[in-house]
């Protein structure tokens, strides 16, 4: 994202390491950023597709911004399975 200009997206699958009970909420912000100043800096992420087992992760740039690199921090609150938990299984 260094060069070129417009509307520019780089998107990561996160895989939780255990499934939830249900999709869960998740908090995702930016814990690093090296953008040119010589531009703009407009910047998006978010976390999309949030599922039991994992979401995606959507970074967005657009017009003069140069990204040379971004670091993103996440956390998904939710309920998990417990082994007390009833199950037909």
């Amino acid at each position: 994202m260094w060069t070129g200009e417009g509307s520019r997206l780089e998107a990561r699958e996160v895989r939780f390491d255990e499934s939830f009970v249900e999709p869960p909420v998740v908090q995702i912000g930016l814990s690093m950023w090296d953008i040119g100043v010589n531009g703009n800096q407009r910047v998006d992420i978010k976390a999309v597709n949030v599922t039991r087992e994992g979401f995606r992760a959507e970074f967005r740039t657009w017009g003069d911004t140069r990204v040379a690199r971004v670091r993103a921090s996440w956390i998904a609150v939710g309920p998990v399975p417990h082994l007390d938990d009833f199950s037909d299984d």
